[in-house]
């Protein structure tokens, strides 16, 4: 079946609809708290999309003290190349932290969920200083996509305007929560009618096939955007947003907004099944992990995990024990950030 006629036309402003600048200001009272900083600086650019993870000089809350004289300090420096501090975007942030407790990190579209290995698994995501906010950034791969307009634009049927479309950098700062995974749904949204819903989390959870509690869900989710989203949101027909449900199941909270289109992980549906929906005018369906040997069930499977061991790390190993691997692994960072403070 060809693909034009599964997604709608793809364009650049169809795109840039979704960045979290554009559809925030409309749904900052059903979303979680956030702060977008812009305009950034083209050294930010640059350090994400510079070799290596490291922290920038100025962001840990710790003091630093160099052993180093001055002259030597400016020769590491120009053996090193470019020192990256961003001392302005480093107050921003902790502004930000302090009105929020904690914050966790995006750009434009992208988060950066593949890095959270990075920082305590009781808390992934949570930042309290900019250094840990910057090494999510630095470690993810997911949000590379945002750094460059072409990776952005990739895919549009259109590319009429693409390389004129004013596309900037935004840092977005959301109020960090501990998220019950098992309560986090993908909704899409076909010719502003909402055709599907399936749970996010690649688990089995016994409480989303009783066949009264799914049904609830779906009514739960079908009245929020009848009267939340569907009046709010007219910039397209065509989306895909991300829903949180609160504990009792009765209400929600928006997560994310997401164009219609490949880009976008359909989860346990694929884009032929929604598009048999669409076209047969079938009632809203969700579709949910039925048992625990679902193929797509990844309990004891770390999400990411092809990025949870940098390259650099695998050619630290050497044969040895994981206490021997994992002193050295700290080692090496610690060293990176003595190198570059």
């Amino acid at each position: 079946m060809p693909s034009s006629t599964i997604f709608p036309a793809i364009d650049p402003a169809y795109i840039l609809s979704f960045q979290f600048s554009s559809w925030y200001p409309l749904f900052a009272n059903q979303s979680i708290k956030s702060t977008i900083i812009q305009p950034l600086s083209r050294d930010f650019k640059d350090y994400l999309d510079s070799d290596g993870v490291y922290i920038p000089e100025g962001s840990e809350d710790l003091p630093f003290e160099s052993e180093l004289s001055d002259d030597d300090t400016e020769e590491e420096e120009a053996a090193e190349g470019k020192k990256f501090t961003f001392p302005d975007l480093d107050t921003k942030i902790r502004e930000c932290i302090r009105e929020y407790g904690a914050v966790f990190p995006k750009l434009n579209f992208s988060s950066p969920k593949d890095a959270a290995w990075v920082l305590p698994a009781s808390s992934p995501l949570k930042c309290t200083t900019p250094a840990e906010v910057y090494m999510l950034l630095k470690s993810s791969d997911f949000v590379t996509h945002d750094l460059d307009a072409e990776r952005v634009f990739e895919g549009c049927e259109s590319s009429e305007g693409a390389e004129t479309t004013p596309y900037d950098l935004e840092l977005v700062l959301r109020k960090w929560y501990s998220i019950d995974r098992s309560r986090e749904l993908r909704c899409f949204v076909r010719r502003n009618r909402l055709i599907g819903i399936t749970q996010r989390d690649a688990n089995f959870y016994e409480f989303l096939n009783d066949p009264k509690t799914k049904e609830y869900i779906v009514s739960t989710v079908a009245c929020y955007w009848e009267l939340n989203i569907k009046s709010k949101w007219t910039i397209n027909e065509d989306y895909v947003f991300d829903f949180l449900l609160t504990r009792d199941l009765s209400h929600g909270h928006i997560l994310d907004f997401n164009p219609y289109a490949p880009r976008t992980d359909a989860v346990l549906f694929t884009y032929e099944e929604l598009n048999t929906l669409h076209t047969s005018g079938e009632a809203l369906k969700m579709k949910v992990i039925d048992f625990h040997s679902h193929p797509t069930a990844m309990r004891n499977t770390p999400a990411y995990q092809h990025n949870m061991i940098p390259f650099e790390a695998l050619s630290l190993s050497d044969g040895r024990d994981v206490t021997e691997f994992a002193a050295s692994w700290e080692a090496r960072i610690q060293e990176n950030i003595n190198n570059h403070n």
